[in-house]
């Protein structure tokens, strides 16, 4: 009886380590850095450190953005203020009269001399 019990534990061992084996080349292809899960998550972690660089452009441009649309509008502000001060201003002085308007020119009825010379037929100016 023992000697089936140690036949069997020694089947069992055998068995346990068969399947170990087949465990092992399987975690071995599931974490391959080409292909498998190993590949894929070195790509991610690639593609995780460009969104983090991207992202750290982003944050810093939408900065320097809003700081030069802030002196901008402050400019704009700045100069809408001068510009109601100018307007004040022009609300003091006097208004100057108009000169009459001079009268309108009116053309002659009789015709103007003729402005260009008509050349003669050989092309030479008579």
């Amino acid at each position: 009886m023992e000697m089936i019990a140690d036949i069997l534990l020694a089947a069992g061992a055998i068995g346990a380590g068969f399947y170990c084996f087949i465990l092992g080349r399987r975690l071995k292809r599931f974490n391959s850095l080409e292909k498998g899960v190993g590949g894929a998550v070195a790509v991610l972690s690639a593609q995780v450190d460009d969104l983090n660089k991207s992202l750290t452009s982003a944050r810093q441009t939408a900065a320097e953005s809003a700081d030069t649309l802030t002196k901008l509008t402050e400019r704009a502000e700045q100069m809408s203020n001068r510009l109601e001060l100018q307007m004040a201003a022009l609300h003091d002085v006097p208004t100057v009269e108009e000169p009459p308007a001079q009268e309108a020119i009116v053309p002659n009825s009789e015709p103007s001399q003729p402005m260009f010379m008509r050349h003669s037929e050989s092309g030479r100016r008579q």
